[in-house]
């Protein structure tokens, strides 16, 4: 057993496709095998059946089973309507989007062509050893994350480039995607070595015509045996386009880590900075967060390195080096604190790490730290879409909406769609907003919505010739894929806590 949950912990656990409802958007978190799940609460229950009693009434009017327009853009407005009467006039969604035939797709169709750069996706390898992934995907599938899902047919292939490539640019809205991966102390565990992400860009950027439609990362592994003259390769052979490392280490093998390291280590570090830059490769992406007091408890050891009390030195000494500080170091994730990031806001307007990193400009002068979002918008979205928005809020407060950058951790949490839908949707009440002092995210291809979504990491990453992305053979292929009818395949991953009582939805 590789992550963080034991055989014993698992055979507590039920796969999510044995007895979760395949909604639109998700109506429970789903686990992997990093950390214990969190039940469903009776907020999200509520939500479930007000998505299920809509589907009801509608589907049938519009010839369709439950299942089927529960797939389509109908179907998820319903669901983000359901959100609303729980949580309140969070996203901006209609009623006639929902239940007039035709109107959900055509508003769609005015956003399909929105500049949507996603800096955080992931598939395995092929020799991989990593097969929770693929139970995990089946479980949050069946949960609803991804409601066309046949959940039957998955295996480890659909963890593989080839889905990857469907989920991101044949299922969703994103139009160019930047292949990430995480290390191991065991060379085998590594998601994807550089070289294989390197070839999985130029295979993508070759049969797409020679547009840019992926970018890769190099990663770096401060302390291993041999790590700087990786990155020497990284630059000189693959001209990756950003580096991305971990300061816990391992990561994936928490149990092996042997090499966790700081931002602001000047003797391990700094030579790092200083090389890059002379290679004109100066964005470096920090993996921080998602380290509950459950993972906390089994590795206190690695606790010191998971916090972001490291970034602001680096910033200040590098001011020319972009750091893009993944999962915007949202602390608290899945069933091992979920709900403490919901009640740490509601009692100090604070919640650990994030709000540390969005006061880092203004405690430290620099304007060269960006918060990526991966998995703090996917799992506050689904857990308390209150906090989501107060952690929009607060980033964008703190770091600047320019300073914001979209990444989904897909294809762990499958085609990104709904999530895109998501934000697109998303405002920050107003009463939240004079509260705290948060500005409106505004609409979903406003100024703010378009800065997170591209823009910046468009003028980051040099990106140029955006105009040719509209009839490269991805966009061939896209539109030859709809027009035979193509679904959506919203597949993700996980566990639920087993209750041999839970319903089992099949319809």
């Amino acid at each position: 057993m590789t992550g963080f949950l034991t055989e014993d912990d698992l055979a507590a656990l039920q796969p999510a496709d044995e007895a979760m409802f395949p909604s639109p958007i998700p109506t429970q978190v789903i686990a992997s095998d990093e950390f214990w799940p969190m039940p469903q609460n009776d907020r999200q229950k509520r939500v479930e059946a007000r998505i299920k009693a809509m589907a009801d009434e509608i589907a049938p009017k519009q010839g369709m089973t439950r299942r089927r327009y529960l797939q389509t853009a109908a179907g998820m407005a319903a669901a983000f309507l359901a959100m609303n009467e729980e949580y309140g006039p969070l996203y901006g969604v209609s009623r006639a989007e929902a239940q007039t035939p035709g109107a959900a797709e055509a508003r769609a169709a005015t956003l399909a062509d929105q500049f949507i750069m996603d800096v955080h996706t992931h598939f395995l390898r092929p020799d991989t050893r990593l097969m929770t992934f693929v139970e995990a995907r089946r479980n949050v599938g069946r949960a609803g994350w991804n409601p066309q899902i046949k959940v039957e047919e998955q295996t480890i292939q659909s963890l593989m480039e080839a889905n990857w490539f469907k989920e991101m640019f044949l299922d969703s809205d994103t139009k160019v995607a930047l292949i990430s991966g995480a290390p191991s102390e065991d060379p085998r565990d590594w998601f994807l070595t550089n070289d294989m992400k390197f070839d999985a860009r130029k295979r993508v950027n070759d049969a797409a015509g020679g547009t840019r439609r992926v970018l890769s990362h190099g990663i770096f592994t401060p302390g291993q045996p041999g790590w700087m003259e990786e990155v020497e390769r990284c630059i000189t052979e693959l001209n990756v386009d950003s580096f991305k490392g971990y300061t816990v280490g391992d990561n994936t093998n928490k149990h092996l880590a042997q090499h966790p390291w700081r931002m602001d280590d000047e003797r391990l570090m700094y030579p790092f900075y200083e090389r890059i830059l002379r290679a004109g490769k100066g964005i470096v992406c920090v993996h921080k967060g998602l380290y509950p007091q459950q993972v906390t408890d089994r590795f206190p050891h690695l606790l010191p390195f998971a916090g972001v009390d490291d970034v602001g030195k680096a910033a200040k000494d590098w001011p020319q080096i972009k750091f893009v500080i993944y999962h915007s170091a949202y602390r608290w994730t899945g069933g091992g604190g979920a709900g403490t990031g919901v009640e740490q806001f509601a009692r100090t307007g604070r919640v650990d790490w994030t709000t540390d990193l969005a006061e880092i400009p203004s405690k430290y002068g620099v304007t060269n730290v960006y918060g990526d979002l991966g998995q703090i918008f996917a799992q506050t979205t689904v857990i308390e879409p209150g906090l989501c928005a107060a952690l929009m809020g607060t980033l964008i407060r703190g770091l600047g909406a320019d300073h914001v950058v979209w990444g989904t951790d897909a294809v762990w949490t499958g085609s990104p769609q709904w999530q895109i839908e998501a934000l697109r949707r998303l405002e920050i009440p107003e009463a939240m907003q004079r509260q705290h002092g948060f500005a409106p995210l505004g609409d979903a291809d406003g100024p703010v919505k378009r800065m997170i979504f591209g823009e910046t990491s468009a003028r980051m990453y040099n990106y140029q010739r955006r105009a040719d992305l509209q009839h490269d053979n991805v966009a061939k292929a896209k539109a030859e894929y709809a027009a035979r009818g193509g679904e959506r395949s919203n597949l993700a991953y996980g566990y639920v806590i087993r209750n041999p009582g839970l319903e089992t939805i099949v319809s």
